[in-house]
């Protein structure tokens, strides 16, 4: 009997979805598949269960119970979601750890979320919880995953999942309806997971996400754009990213599509163009990256190959001008388009993996429309989708056929918004978080009069289209009274294949000047091509050469601002920004006070009358350690600072 999924399902949890779909599917349709030795394994939604279900049992037979909370701290794996799952069957919460947190990051979510397990993904992982393990003395059990190197590891707080495991497996062959029973016992209300915000403003505050919140955002995702138990995802983003949970955890289970992981971090586009997934979800800097490397392909190749690449995509810009107007294009239109398609976009897509998207976003950050449009134009149907920790992910989206370039969509069935008298975006319904954990004053100030305040500032137009502006705290104000969003002219910045990260500064100030990272593998490249030596980073971002190169983008960039918001200085950093140095948080949002306290000399530079910096910082490394460089900076002005 060919069963199918329900859709007007009353609410469920995950654990009880994980259940359902295993009952109607068993073992004939693949939950989960992870490429391992070159070899993509699968597991089938009877196994994906029965994973759950033994690792359920063996932390319940270590004493885990209702309430406790359980950290995953590696890279995406299945085992992160038998994690996930299990702790949710036994009425506890899980709480992601990004794997490349320092010491002092784990230490601060460990013990502020009253973890009493931690899984570990590998060594790496294992040694870090160790390393403070004195200073986590909530912390019962390490419960390592991979435990490849770890031989002659002695601690009496280690164990491994596959030990877990085996207890759990006894324990299901003595009582096999246990699991089940508990199961039922999940509600809707349980908090089923601690989500950590970014921290861009402070320390990171854990955002309790229940059931009904996981489901409800699943639901109404799908009411937007249908998945089918066919499609494809492939995980890629970090799991403790809520976006990632709603695309990686929460739709798959929802709506039993697949669950893909890669082999490692190195691999991933090529195991994206291997599974061709249906459903896309990459922030910012992914579509900044492959249009990087797209503007870079085509500047190395030959002549005929840059005037046909010149010629079809101006083609695609002409189809995706017609499909943001909402105009029917000609009929000669639409053949140039299908030439340009087997030409070009068909070769370019098939490269990055993209040919069978259905659906595919962008989230976490604006998009900026110069990247917005290329991708369009290549027929890469991007829609933005807007959302926040709190409230579940995404919770705004572009629907496929109202895609505009200056808003984050309209919201989710089901979620209400409305802008306060100051601006604020304010929203309300089920995919709306519980609270901040341990935190009544910060849930006091978040949750106000039934809606959730988000800090952002927007606007909502008669269409009910949404538009951000920018964090309201990060709006800034010139001399003159002129008001501008650092953001958008970031984006517009990094639209340039040369320019990683970029930080525009100005509160206060009479012009608007920049703090550029340089990208470089591209700006290195370039340098090669051109004969110009280098050893560094540091050593090629203070390069002459480069600062006229940047300059070059900036003067690009500053053509499509108005005077007001146009970049007049600008200083190239001497490093990248870096989560490790504080600098941005785990999903690469920058963290501007402590940015503009970090550089607050080279700040002080733009809006003086110095040349040149010289710098010493301190650089620390992954592994909490940290050395101190020296250097000179220079300062590069592009456009007159006094009104002509």
């Amino acid at each position: 009997m060919n069963q199918t999924i329900q859709q007007n399902e009353p609410a469920l949890t995950m654990p009880a979805l994980l259940k359902r779909n295993a009952d109607l599917y068993g073992d004939r349709r693949v939950a989960i598949r992870e490429k391992e030795f070159g070899i993509w394994q699968a597991v089938t939604w009877k196994g994906y269960y029965e994973n759950v279900r033994n690792f359920a049992l063996g932390l319940r037979n270590l004493g885990f119970g209702r309430d406790d909370k359980l950290s995953y701290m590696g890279d995406n794996r299945p085992e992160g979601l038998y994690s996930e799952l299990a702790v949710q069957s036994l009425r506890g919460a899980i709480v992601g750890i990004y794997p490349d947190s320092h010491v002092d990051q784990v230490e601060y979510v460990v013990n502020h979320s009253d973890s009493i397990f931690v899984v570990a993904g590998d060594q790496e992982q294992a040694d870090k919880i160790l390393e403070i393990k004195d200073r986590c003395p909530g912390v019962r059990r390490v419960i390592v995953d991979d435990p490849k190197g770890m031989r002659h590891y002695d601690d009496p707080l280690l164990t491994f999942f596959k030990d877990v495991q085996a207890m759990g497996r006894e324990e299901a062959e003595k009582d096999p309806g246990l699991f089940d029973r508990l199961i039922a016992e999940v509600t809707p209300d349980d908090v089923g997971m601690l989500n950590y915000t970014s921290g861009t403003t402070g320390l990171p505050k854990g955002s309790m996400i229940t059931q009904r919140n996981m489901v409800s955002v699943a639901q109404a995702q799908d009411a937007v754009d249908a998945a089918a138990h066919t499609f494809e995802y492939v995980s890629f983003l970090p799991l403790p990213w809520i976006g990632e949970q709603m695309f990686g955890v929460y739709w798959p289970l929802y709506k039993a599509f697949a669950v893909n992981f890669p082999e490692k971090v190195e691999t991933v586009q090529e195991n994206i163009r291997e599974i061709g997934p249906h459903i896309m979800l990459a922030p910012p800097r992914i579509w900044e990256k492959m249009c990087s490397e797209i503007q870079v392909k085509i500047k190395d190749s030959a002549w005929i190959k840059r005037k046909a690449y010149d010629l079809f995509l101006s083609v695609g810009y002409r189809m995706a001008e017609f499909k943001l107007r909402k105009e029917d294009p000609s009929l000669g239109w639409r053949l140039l388009n299908r030439i340009a398609y087997y030409i070009l976009f068909r070769s370019l897509n098939n490269y990055f993996g993209l040919t069978r998207l259905r659906h595919v976003y962008t989230g976490g950050a604006p998009l900026g429309p110069e990247i917005f449009n290329m991708f369009q134009a290549l027929g890469v149907n991007i829609k933005q989708a807007y959302g926040m920790t709190e409230q579940t992910a995404a919770s705004i989206t572009h629907r496929t056929d109202d895609i505009r370039l200056d808003t984050v969509g309209v919201p989710l069935p089901g979620l209400e918004f409305r802008v306060s008298d100051t601006g604020e975006l304010l929203s309300r319904g089920d995919t709306i978080f519980k609270g901040y954990y341990k935190n009544p004053e910060a849930t006091k100030e978040a949750l106000r009069d039934g809606w959730f305040h988000s800090g952002d500032a927007a606007l909502i137009d008669d269409d009910g289209h949404v538009i951000i502006i920018d964090r309201m705290a990060d709006v800034m104000q010139l001399t003159d009274g002129s008001k501008f969003s650092p953001q958008l002219i970031e984006n517009k910045l990094k639209f340039s294949p040369y320019i990683l990260d970029a930080v525009v500064v100005g509160q206060g100030k009479p012009f608007l000047a920049a703090m550029v990272a340089i990208d470089m593998s591209n700006v290195g490249k370039w340098a090669e091509d051109n004969q110009i030596p280098y050893t560094t980073f540091t050593d090629l971002s203070q390069k002459e050469a480069v600062y006229d190169l940047i300059a070059g983008e900036v003067t690009k960039t500053n053509e499509s601002l108005p005077k007001v918001a146009r970049v007049k200085r600008f200083v190239l950093l001497y490093k990248e920004l870096d989560p490790d140095d504080e600098e941005l948080t785990r999903t690469r949002k920058v963290r501007r006070k402590f940015v503009a306290e970090r550089y607050k000399d080279l700040i002080s530079a733009l809006y003086g009358d110095r040349e040149r910096v010289e710098v010493e910082a301190d650089i620390r490394y992954q592994d909490g350690k940290a050395f101190r460089m020296k250097t000179t900076v220079y300062v590069k002005q592009v456009e007159p600072t006094e009104p002509a």
